[in-house]
């Protein structure tokens, strides 16, 4: 009877650990993490994100820090499609987050990534001005105005392509000719020139300018609306760690990493 009781205590023993490793258990930030998902140790991943990513990133990284110990993010912020060309290129990465499908074709396409992409947020234009719109800006049509500096992203620069289909629509789909003074490489450079100074007026995403703390105002136009940016996130084929990788995408998509995206103005999927 001992015998029988004895094997009986360790059996449940047994099955209480199996039941407990199945758990998990909830790490920093709220996150759940199997042991399986992000082995024990040291780990370091580089995430390639467009540059209105920023610092919604930056906070998501250092949360995903806290809820795994011994992890490192390092993250490389640009214009999408030079990220792209450098991932074309054999940068090393582990993570791609662009801020258009377009760009992420680029590197789904050609099978850089470990699978398929998938979006994780939203976003839209707004036309960002200095402080008490000293210029009048009140729509998108006033951009096309003599006088008014205009700074815009590139075409090819997911900010300059939503801008480009923004002005189409404009005047009732009569479209409108924007004339930049200049073309930015990246929206962070065009809010830059018109908290400088350097633009009247710059077509950034609400994001931006909500980030920007006061520093510029925003002038809504409706046109907006046929410009919405879906973003995509992907493992790259590439990473030394996919393991890491896929844990912070998914962290990216939890319900941590969507109410940071809400906070900053990115809308959802």
């Amino acid at each position: 009877m001992r015998a029988r009781l004895g094997a009986l205590a360790g059996l449940l023993a047994l099955l209480s650990a199996g039941l407990l490793t199945a758990c998990g258990s909830t790490t920093a930030g709220g996150a759940a993490a199997s042991s399986s998902a992000v082995s024990t140790g040291r780990h370091t991943i580089t995430v390639f994100a467009a540059a209105s990513l920023k610092q919604t990133f930056t906070l998501l990284g250092k949360q995903f820090e806290a809820a795994h110990p011994g992890t490192t993010v390092a993250f490389s912020f640009a214009g999408s499609s030079d990220l792209a060309a450098q991932i074309a290129q054999g940068a090393p990465a582990d993570v791609f987050a662009s801020a258009d499908t377009k760009n992420m074709d680029k590197v789904t396409g050609p099978r850089l990534a470990d699978g398929a992409a998938n979006d994780f947020a939203t976003n839209v234009l707004t036309i960002a001005v200095r402080p008490g719109n000293p210029s009048g800006v009140t729509g998108l049509e006033d951009l096309a105005k003599p006088g008014v500096k205009l700074v815009e992203c590139a075409a090819q620069v997911p900010c300059g392509s939503a801008a480009q289909a923004a002005a189409r629509a404009a005047g009732n789909g009569a479209g409108v000719t924007l004339k930049p003074v200049s073309e930015e490489s990246n929206v962070t450079d065009v809010l830059g020139k018109v908290i400088s100074g350097e633009a009247d007026a710059g077509l950034v995403y609400v994001t931006d300018v909500k980030g920007a703390s006061g520093k510029v105002d925003s002038v809504p136009f409706p046109e907006a609306s046929a410009a919405v940016n879906h973003y995509p996130i992907a493992v790259l084929r590439d990473s030394k760690d996919k393991d890491t990788a896929r844990a912070f995408v998914a962290y990216v998509s939890s319900p941590e990493g969507r109410k940071v995206l809400a906070d900053a103005g990115f809308g959802a999927p």
